[in-house]
């Protein structure tokens, strides 16, 4: 299974998109990075996705090989609103999500506001946060001055010791190497910029449309996190009362990069049973234009 490329442009921002399986399918699996991450995070799991379910993954604004601009509104907000209008422009019409980090607050924010339009949820340590507070390198962003000067010195080197810290297993040094890469100017203002305009208790802001939606639900949870405890894998039954909750004794805050193999053998089972409950004549369509973005590329 190849993995295609394409690219979605909202109000003047380009974002790549990689893409696997069926093309023009309007059920659609849409992996959703956090920080630092881009599309490339999610190789593995569209390979194996793109055998049963078209799959998309974006870089999102500020990351990876998407535009960086100014301009753009680094809130979970305004990411909500950017991933809603690039799934229009590929033609989505229901989205199974899967979620890691800053990911999850993004494609809640749009899942709250198009209820209708979410088939599925896999939540990779991160979720509705209840009663959460900052940890240490948020701490640090979201200083003006002190955080300008943590990215301005951040080595490779110093960025591997951060890394060692609650990830027991490791991560893989390709990993690694391209998350350090996409650190530019660009996304390092964008991190600031996101963790400023972002208050711990809006983590939360998902919990009563989530509750009321229950949609079916797959929470996995390296249990060594250092940035987001572990408490708060079994926490997100209080807004998705119907979730299955697996803890990972030895991952960090990347289980689907610390252990590949235990992560597809829980999510891709589980796409795969949302993919196919859909109705009959569900998963058909054509990716198209609209009118809030464009799509360009070819596979």
């Amino acid at each position: 299974m190849d993995i295609g490329e394409t690219a979605v442009v909202v109000d003047g921002v380009r974002a790549p998109v990689r893409e696997a399986g069926p093309e023009g399918n309007e059920e659609v699996v849409v992996f959703v990075h956090g920080n630092p991450g881009s599309s490339h995070d999610w190789d593995d799991l569209l390979v194996r996705t793109g055998t049963f379910a078209r799959a998309v993954a974006p870089d999102m604004p500020g990351f990876g090989r998407a535009d960086k601009p100014d301009g753009f509104e680094y809130t979970i907000q305004g990411y909500g609103r950017f991933l809603g209008d690039a799934l229009e422009a590929l033609g989505v019409r229901r989205a199974h999500l899967v979620l890691h980090d800053f990911g999850s607050p993004w494609g809640l924010a749009w899942a709250a506001a198009h209820p209708d339009a979410v088939g599925s949820v896999v939540l990779l340590n991160m979720g509705v946060l209840i009663g959460y507070r900052w940890h240490y390198l948020a701490r640090i962003w979201r200083t003006p001055v002190l955080g300008e000067l943590f990215q301005a010195t951040t080595t490779m080197a110093g960025f591997r010791l951060l890394l060692r810290h609650g990830n027991p297993r490791g991560l893989p040094h390709d990993f690694v190497e391209r998350m350090y890469r996409d650190l530019d100017r660009g996304t390092k203002r964008a991190v600031l910029r996101l963790y400023r305009a972002t208050p711990a208790g809006l983590f939360e802001a998902p919990l009563p449309a989530m509750r009321e939606l229950d949609p079916p639900t797959l929470v996995v949870w390296g249990r060594h996190d250092p940035y987001l405890p572990v408490r708060h894998a079994e926490a997100q039954g209080r807004a998705f009362p119907s979730a299955e909750v697996v803890v990972l004794d030895g991952s960090g805050h990347w289980p689907f990069a610390d252990d590949p193999e235990r992560v597809a053998a829980l999510v891709v089972p589980f796409l795969r049973r949302q993919v196919a409950a859909a109705a009959p004549g569900d998963a058909s369509g054509s990716g198209r234009d609209r009118s809030s973005g464009t799509r360009d590329g070819v596979r």
